[in-house]
């Protein structure tokens, strides 16, 4: 079946959809002798597809991994970075980092710290950074100030950003200095820096912006805790959580398929 060229090497976990389209760009894949364009498609039963001159398949699938890393501040979301800052790569032993595929699933800023998955599972990868998928994402927010239970309210009913209402959301207070107060909240959209820039327009704007867990999966576990700049494999409970979710939402079709 034919199919678009970075969508195959997502689903072999070549690399992540994103990571596919770079490659593309950069002309490194060839599809029968000739360089891939992006968006050009390909018949993987038919057509040799080539990355750096090497015949890839199915067959050249790595095993598939799923870890959980604790992303320290400065440290970026990405596989590589054009300013030379250190990637979430660079935390995993070195016979990790090339060969395996795996690439972050969405981002935290750098600025950000916490929980983030890293995989060389393209079709998971593609489920939980697509907007139609929403995914609980846990964070413990340092804010500037004291906001009223008013200002809560207007965060926890939505607010309009950038021409769009954001979804409600639950927020809570967990505990206060005299400068700042420290918030809980869970996101199901991952609109670009959404909980900084939602805090800022509402008069508190963040100080420390922390992830402590993605659906089922936290950092820390009891007696088990995760510190900044370790990961762990992801137990078979948590790899059970995500693919049930993958599962169920191949059975639910698109609003625009209903």
């Amino acid at each position: 079946m034919t199919q678009r060229l970075q969508k195959i090497l997502s689903q072999w976990g070549i690399a992540s959809r994103r990571h596919a389209e770079q490659t593309i760009l950069a002309g490194r894949v060839r599809v029968n002798g000739q360089v891939a364009q992006l968006g050009q498609t390909a018949n993987p039963e038919i057509d040799r597809i080539e990355i750096d001159g090497k015949p890839i398949g199915p067959s050249d699938r790595p095993e598939l991994i799923y870890l959980l890393v604790h992303k320290p501040i400065g440290v970026v979301s990405t596989c590589d970075d054009p300013q030379g800052r250190p990637t979430v790569l660079n935390l995993l032993p070195p016979e990790m980092r090339s060969g395996k595929g795996l690439h972050p699933v969405g981002r935290l800023d750098a600025e950000s710290t916490g929980a983030l998955l890293l995989t060389n599972d393209g079709e998971l990868t593609f489920f939980l950074t697509h907007p139609r998928h929403q995914i609980a994402k846990t964070y413990e927010v340092w804010v500037k100030g004291h906001p009223t239970e008013s200002i809560l309210q207007q965060w926890r009913d939505g607010v309009m950003l950038s021409g769009r209402k954001t979804l409600p959301v639950p927020v809570k207070v967990l505990k206060q200095t005299k400068s700042q107060t420290m918030l809980e909240i869970v996101l199901k959209e991952g609109r670009n820096r959404q909980i900084r820039r939602v805090a800022a327009q509402l008069g508190h704007s963040v100080v420390e912006l922390h992830r402590t867990a993605i659906g089922q999966i936290c950092l820390d576990r009891p007696g088990k805790l995760l510190l900044p700049g370790q990961y762990r494999p992801l137990e078979g409970r948590e790899i059970a959580f995500l693919q049930a979710m993958l599962k169920q939402a191949k059975r639910i079709p698109p609003l625009n398929a209903r």
